[in-house]
């Protein structure tokens, strides 16, 4: 599996809650969506707050075939079709409750890293960027997700917290790319809700800058209309297209496109 020859594919993990994971998929897929592409967002959190705050609750409670039906039976995966939900700004796969058995479920698979690449083979071809937010924990959902993806949008806070996260994920990553023999390529860094006011956000944001030299890192400053545009189900493009912190969103997915670009000529 090449990055040219699969459907764009980016893992918005951080193990560390609370940093604005699902926040900055829902936006950076509203981007790319705003900039012309077709894109599927992949909720494979079990908490299902992407299914929710995409309007899409009544998938999260559906009986199945559901994505954990889709992601633990091989005999399933084609109901995956079945299951995709239109939102105007993007196709979603979408939670259910019944994703809360995952783990366990995907600890008995043979191949128990790389049912999320099996499952998107059947559809990836339909879409231009495949976005998928990640559980906030290390396990085998988050295996699947980096497996299927290789490539990597961190999102932190600007809080001395975020170090000990990045170690803690880029353990991780090490272990996944000598487990399965793979490369996942970090794209970029989301530094959300930064409070300008604050000494320590602008010295961590520093310290960020400085810890991914050579990998793009955004400012997301603290806007009441980001969260507002997830209660409204929507990113905030759609919702409040003003606010100057759509620009950042669509920065990172100008970015992305460009990378995957360079990524297909170099192949």
């Amino acid at each position: 599996m090449t990055d040219s020859s699969r459907t764009p594919t980016v893992a918005v993990s951080n193990q560390k809650g609370g940093v604005g994971k699902t926040t900055t998929a829902i936006n950076v897929g509203g981007a790319l969506n705003e900039r012309g592409n077709d894109v599927l967002f992949v909720d494979l959190d079990p908490q299902g707050n992407a299914t929710e705050n995409l309007g899409m609750m009544e998938a999260y409670d559906a009986e199945p075939p559901t994505l954990f039906d889709c992601l633990t039976d091989p005999e399933e995966r084609e109901a995956v079709h079945d299951i995709v939900h239109e939102h105007p700004e993007m196709d979603v796969l979408p939670s259910n409750i019944d994703m809360t058995a995952a783990e366990p479920e995907l600890t008995l698979s043979r191949r128990s890293g790389e049912q999320l690449a099996l499952l998107l083979d059947r559809i990836e071809d339909d879409y231009d960027f495949i976005v998928v937010d990640c559980p906030p924990n290390l396990g085998n959902l988050m295996d699947n997700a980096l497996y299927a993806a290789r490539n990597l949008l961190i999102p932190a806070l600007a809080e001395s917290t975020s170090k000990r996260a990045f170690e803690l994920l880029f353990d991780h990553v090490e272990a996944l790319e000598l487990d399965y023999d793979i490369t996942i390529r970090e794209r970029g860094v989301v530094v959300n809700r930064i409070d300008v006011r604050k000494n320590q956000a602008s010295e961590m944001v520093d310290w960020i800058n400085e810890a991914f030299d050579g990998v793009p890192v955004w400012e997301v400053r603290e806007r009441a209309a980001v969260q507002k545009a997830l209660e409204d189900g929507s990113s905030l493009l759609q919702y409040d297209p003003e606010c100057d912190m759509c620009e950042v969103f669509l920065e990172v997915a100008a970015n992305l496109e460009e990378q995957f670009a360079v990524t297909e000529v170099e192949a």
